[in-house]
């Protein structure tokens, strides 16, 4: 075989390999360290085993939830060339006037998993593919009403991320018409035998070291401590949870200290395992990714619409009882 020939062979493999992963489809989460996202990265992943003119990238900000930050991330992938976009809100108006805008000016397609857009800003994405968030906080409020006090008013306090971020603030929502039993949005004090702490809700703005602190003091400050209510993992996603928090084992098991928190993410359910949480209400964060990407994929391809714009995804509950069982195979 001459050289001419050997060169002609590996231009054309080069050419074949960028024309058959002709799709490119970044997926960006709130952070970037965060399994949950990575997990929606698979998810993506997946479909591209399926579809190998579809490649994936992955990326986000570096360590916290941020609204800039997230923003510059999707600016800089844009400019670096994308066709299809699956990102999960921080802040809504903030990522639409910074990225989005330009999104769509360029003809970039978007879906929104885990945390849409404001409705007032559905324009700048094709769907929605995740947990429906109202409900959500109402599985997470429901679940708290086991530890009601039956004589006495009953504390709680919701621990949060960033203040603007728009699934959280629907699952703040949702507790609170859990436990207000569908009476009001605002925070309770004395609805339905419910008091919210007056410091709460809680935003570490998914700070992994902030969220573990907040929750050390409410446990310690107050006797009886407020049943907490996490509406996403942030302490959970802490390597440094287990160790912190098992000074307060016994009270845990002898509910005492009650934890309520979303996600069921590997380090959480090896808490829930060690039983250092009362429950864990989990999300589908790989189908959230496989899905989205899907949606992506057809509206690049086919041209084809989705034929919704929300997309609801399931969720279970995982406790000490029921770990082997509890997460359904995606």
């Amino acid at each position: 075989m001459t050289n001419q020939i050997r060169v002609v062979i590996i231009l054309f493999l080069a050419f074949a390999s960028v024309a058959q992963a002709s799709i490119r489809i970044a997926v960006i989460g709130k952070t970037k360290n965060d399994s949950f996202y990575v997990s929606s990265h698979n998810g993506c992943l997946h479909f591209a085993k399926s579809h190998p003119e579809v490649s994936c990238l992955y990326d986000g900000p570096a360590d916290y939830q941020d609204p800039r930050s997230q923003a510059k991330v999707v600016q800089r992938i844009i400019a670096e060339g994308v066709d299809g976009l699956l990102i999960s809100t921080t802040d809504s108006e903030h990522l639409v006037k910074e990225a989005l805008v330009k999104a769509k000016s360029k003809s970039i397609p978007t879906v929104m998993f885990d945390s849409d857009l404001l409705p007032e800003h559905s324009q700048y994405r094709l769907a929605y593919v995740g947990t429906n968030n109202i409900d959500f906080g109402k599985a997470l409020g429901n679940y708290a009403h086991r530890y009601k006090r039956k004589e006495e008013l009953t504390s709680f306090c919701i621990q949060s991320g960033h203040h603007t971020t728009p699934n959280l603030n629907e699952r703040i929502k949702g507790v609170r018409l859990a436990l207000s039993g569908g009476e009001t949005v605002a925070p309770l004090d004395n609805v339905n035998g419910w008091k919210e702490n007056s410091r709460c809700p809680l935003y570490s703005e998914g700070k992994r070291d902030t969220a573990i602190f907040q929750l050390e003091q409410m446990i310690t400050a107050y006797d009886p401590p407020p049943v907490i209510i996490a509406v996403a993992g942030f302490a959970q996603f802490s390597e440094k949870y287990i160790g912190r928090m098992q000074r307060f084992k016994s009270r845990i098991a002898a509910d005492e200290v009650v934890i309520i928190s979303a996600d069921t993410e590997p380090l959480q359910l090896d808490a829930l395992a060690e039983g250092l949480s009362t429950v864990n209400i989990g999300q589908r964060p790989f189908e959230m990714g496989r899905q989205g990407t899907e949606l992506l994929y057809r509206y690049i391809k086919y041209a084809e619409k989705p034929d919704k714009e929300l997309f609801h995804l399931g969720y279970h509950y995982c406790t000490p009882e029921n770990l082997d069982t509890c997460i359904a195979t995606e």
